[in-house]
């Protein structure tokens, strides 16, 4: 009989099919997830024609899908550490490709938006579970490599919405791009045969032969033998029972909030671009062609940021790598109020992109290092939860300002702005409480 760490046995493995599996899967989840929250915004103008609303109309029933979201991260978030990871992510697919798709099918603004708010319960519900299982497979040395990795799926999703979304709106109508997102309830089968459940969930429940499963798959130098006990490190098992008041206790609350703070400042300058970059580009008299080109270079450099920050954060310190993105985020953002050559122009959209976008995805994965395994999806839920609120003020406070008829560097200022803060706020987290920090310590211990 022998005592087996899981976390230990996770951060000390080496990257192989098994971990190439989980990386697929949560992949393609977020995939489906980016292309159903994009799909709105491709849809929109047609949307606004076919039901003949009015801006400020169209703009919240593009909203009502940040408020499920909204709800998703905290709900699906705390839920997963009670009932399982693996179901929640299965129950949350069905739930944004059943209600995406079910948008399709109505005619008025009302239900309309009460199909996407549903959907985007379970858009926001699966991204801090997605996250969570990444970072608790990852070996340590790639762990935000392979988080970033996987969240740029993210990306990938709005890219894929533009590309498909003119073709299918021309031949189907705008139901089309919606009717097409209900594909991915077909794979749900496959997801609760293939993605693993939570190690820490499977403890806790006493289910040791899955786990035996688990780990001999994820780390072929371990043979199970009769009677071996599973345990977590001992700075997990204070927050086992993966609850709200948890994030508060062991010196975690401040951190905790600066998490929040960050995220909501993040959030806040991703949706204001989404929502007001074209606008304030054409306003200033640019031609750019079609908004596709935005979108598509906004999310190319999300990607690249996304890879490189998650690369720079495993090989640094990840705190400081974001203070960096988030403090260029703050610069390039300023520079888009200035005239400049329209090659210039895509460029720094495309950092601007990568340090914001990409910035937010470096911040999930920092945020799911942060805290112990079994509180894990709880800590990245919260913070989501609350920073989608950043999310949901942006388009209205920035179209307000333009409504002013500002200077256009001024507009930009306002966008910039949060991410000064955010660059303080993340440097205030206490570095030292993060399970990252007490897990190589532990290695260091054991070497």
């Amino acid at each position: 009989m022998q005592q087996i760490d899981v976390n230990k046995l996770a951060d000390k493995s080496s990257f192989n099919g098994f971990h190439g599996l989980v990386l697929f899967w949560c992949a393609a989840i977020i995939v489906f997830d980016g292309y159903d929250l994009a799909v709105a915004g491709i849809a929109l103008p047609s949307i606004m024609k076919e039901m003949g609303v009015s801006p400020t109309n169209a703009g919240f029933m593009v909203s009502s899908a940040l408020f499920g979201m909204m709800f998703g991260n905290i709900i699906f978030g705390a839920l997963a550490d009670r009932i399982g990871r693996r179901l929640v992510v299965s129950i949350c697919v069905i739930l944004f490709s059943v209600f995406t798709a079910a948008a399709g099918f109505t005619h008025d603004p009302i239900s309309f938006s009460a199909m996407r708010f549903l959907a985007g319960i379970g858009i926001g519900g699966v991204m801090p579970n997605v996250i969570a299982a990444m970072t608790e497979y990852s070996p340590l040395r790639l762990r935000s490599t392979l988080v970033t990795l996987m969240f740029s799926g993210y990306s990938v999703g709005g890219m894929l919405a533009a590309l498909l979304g003119k073709g299918l709106i021309e031949s189907y109508g705008w139901q089309g791009v919606f009717l097409a997102a209900g594909a991915p309830v077909l794979l749900v089968p496959f997801i609760l045969k293939q993605l693993p459940e939570s190690m820490a969930f499977l403890i806790k429940k006493g289910r040791t032969e899955e786990i035996k499963h688990i780990l001999t798959r994820m780390a072929p130098s371990y043979k199970p033998a009769p009677g071996d006990v599973f345990v977590i490190p001992e700075k997990s098992k204070s927050a086992s029972n993966g609850s709200f008041g948890s994030l508060f206790t062991d010196g975690r609350g401040f951190s905790t909030v600066m998490f929040w703070v960050t995220c909501f400042m993040c959030l806040f300058m991703v949706y204001a671009l989404s929502s007001w970059l074209t606008k304030l580009m054409a306003s200033a008299g640019y031609s750019l062609g079609s908004a596709l080109t935005f979108v598509l270079v906004l999310n190319f450099g999300a990607m690249l940021g996304a890879g490189l920050g998650g690369w720079m954060a495993d090989r640094f310190h990840i705190k400081y790598v974001l203070v960096g993105m988030y403090l260029v985020a703050a610069a390039s953002i300023t520079l888009l109020g200035y005239k400049m050559p329209t090659e210039l122009l895509f460029l720094v959209v495309g950092i601007t992109g990568a340090s914001t976008i990409g910035t937010q995805i470096v911040t999930c994965a920092y945020a799911s290092q942060f805290y112990p395994v079994a509180m894990r999806t709880t800590g990245v839920g919260m913070m989501l939860g609350v920073g989608r609120a950043g999310a949901i003020t942006a388009p209205i406070l920035i179209g307000v300002l333009v409504g002013m008829e500002l200077p256009l560097e001024k507009n930009f200022l306002a966008i910039a702005i949060p991410a000064a803060i955010a660059s303080l706020s993340i440097l205030l987290v206490n570095h030292g409480q993060s399970d990252l920090v007490h897990n190589k310590a532990a290695h260091a211990q054991s070497s």
